[in-house]
């Protein structure tokens, strides 16, 4: 039986997007790649590691089954649920995934510790983190904390890293509050009275508000350090050894993103079945549009979604070691793969 060949696919891909491939609900090359595995085509396994539950923000990750985004890349893909972006990383320094889809503060504290990874694609460049307290608290500065109940989403989350960076901007440490995981629905401790404040994200705090989290102050990290939120890291000897394999998983993922931001009302949608959190189609409209929103930065609308920014990452590093979670020089350059992107259409 005659295998088709990667150029028998892409000069399929043309004929199929000529004639409308993205039609009637189905995910882009559904009936290529369905030929192709016709055809005797195995798909190469791909595990990502998440820093969380399959929740609505991540509904381009979790549709795969509808839309076949990986399928067309030839990859059967899967998501490995996570409780922080340090979860997502042991997950993957284990053996239990390939990918990792982790904060960057995360990612450095692993760096630091001597092991050897790969940031190969920034999927949200904006910061979109936060601490959030009721008004109540009157605390409307970073250094109104001290002394404080703060809650995080886990111990090994991108919350705890960030709310460093907070503190730090106001001489402060970890040992000036008190540390409270929560769990990823923080804001019921926050209205409930168990924390003073809560460190969270965007989407977080629309949901908390949606819930009844009422009058809030808000401080945004972003205003301290516009450091990218998530990226997906690889351990150096997959960067090394399964580079074609990274740039189709990639493409898949782009992909799959480019999806969400061209059709937020489908995705909305189909999360109502696929995400924990996705019950109410409204609010899940509302949060995938804040995850689009910080896929997007100068840098992707020039080069293309999930270009790495090497002088960002380089500065963040020098923040965290300034806070003392590093105790080495990292060179970005050492620890950032741009060869993998897929080019911009």
């Amino acid at each position: 039986m005659h295998k088709l060949s990667r150029r028998d696919l892409a000069q399929g891909l043309a004929r199929y997007l000529a004639v409308g491939g993205l039609v009637s609900g189905f995910g882009p090359l559904g009936g290529l790649v369905n030929l192709a595995q016709a055809q005797g085509q195995p798909l190469d396994k791909v595990v990502l590691a998440g820093w969380s539950k399959p929740i609505s923000e991540i509904t381009n990750l979790l549709v795969e089954a509808d839309k076949g985004f990986f399928r067309a890349q030839g990859i059967e893909f899967s998501y490995l649920p996570g409780a922080g972006g340090g979860d997502a990383l042991r997950n993957l320094l284990s053996g239990q995934a390939d990918v990792a889809f982790t904060d960057p503060g995360s990612l450095f504290a692993a760096l630091d510790k001597g092991e050897k990874l790969r940031a190969i694609y920034d999927i949200y460049p904006q910061n979109v983190f936060n601490v959030v307290s009721l008004k109540s608290r009157c605390i409307s500065k970073p250094a109104d904390l001290k002394g404080k109940r703060v809650g995080v989403y886990s111990l090994s989350s991108g919350t705890r890293q960030n709310l460093q960076v907070l503190l730090h901007s106001a001489g402060l440490s970890e040992a000036d509050i008190t540390l409270v995981p929560t769990g990823l629905l923080n804001f019921a401790p926050l209205m409930q009275g168990q924390v003073d404040a809560t460190a969270a994200t965007d989407t977080g705090l629309l949901v908390g508000r949606q819930r009844g989290l009422g009058e809030v102050n808000v401080m945004e990290v972003s205003q301290y350090l516009n450091l990218s939120s998530d990226l997906l890291v690889v351990r150096e000897d997959s960067y090394q050894q399964k580079k074609a394999l990274l740039r189709r998983f990639l493409s898949g993922f782009r992909d799959s993103a480019q999806w969400m931001m061209r059709a937020p009302e489908e995705a909305a949608r189909l999360a109502t079945r696929v995400a924990i959190d996705g019950q109410n189609e409204a609010i899940n409209l509302e949060v995938i549009k804040l995850r689009n929103a910080s896929s997007i930065s100068a840098l992707t609308q020039k080069k293309g979604l999930g270009s790495l920014d090497s002088a960002m990452l380089q500065r963040g590093l020098q923040v965290y070691r300034d806070l003392g979670v590093l105790s080495r020089e990292i060179a970005v350059s050492s620890i950032v793969g741009t060869d993998l992107l897929p080019i911009k259409p």
